[in-house]
């Protein structure tokens, strides 16, 4: 199913966060088309798996914090592919005071920076973030932060 132009400039709510960078949102029924949902995988981000402890855990926590504080209700905007090889919708989360969430999670050293040409639409904004975590030593990139990425992890845990 193809998004409609409507459907990336309405407001949805978030119904499970599955980890760090995946969570669930519901999708307004069409008329005799009861509600469902829909898996979306943040943009330009790529958090630690839930088997990467602590940092699966703490990330996947602080998505919530951030999506909590929103009354689980986001912005959601695509970019070129609507859709990745899983099927799962591609989106940049934007919470109601404007700030994205996505970017939140890089800043704060949640998440590394994970880019997949063609959707870079805000490719040098989500560096900028990660520089500042980095520079900062937050989260992730603190002294007992990750020792390799997420991506490394999935390779060498197959079938995590």
């Amino acid at each position: 199913m193809l998004c409609s132009p409507s459907y990336a400039s309405d407001k949805f709510r978030v119904t499970e966060v599955h980890d760090g960078d995946t969570v669930s949102i519901r999708i307004s029924s069409f008329i005799g088309i009861p509600f469902k949902n829909e898996r979306v995988r943040l943009i330009g981000i790529d958090a630690p798996e839930l088997k990467q402890e602590p940092w699966g855990r703490l990330s996947k926590k602080y998505l919530k914090k951030l999506l909590s504080e929103n009354d689980w209700v986001v912005r959601v905007e695509f970019d070129v592919d609507k859709r990745d090889q899983y099927n799962r919708l591609l989106a940049y989360f934007w919470a109601k005071d404007g700030s994205m969430i996505n970017e939140k999670m890089l800043s704060n050293g949640y998440a590394v920076l994970y880019t997949l040409p063609p959707n870079v639409k805000y490719v040098n904004r989500l560096k900028k973030a990660q520089k500042q975590a980095q520079q900062g030593k937050k989260g992730i990139w603190g002294k007992s932060g990750l020792n390799i990425t997420p991506e490394q992890w999935r390779q060498s845990h197959p079938r995590h």
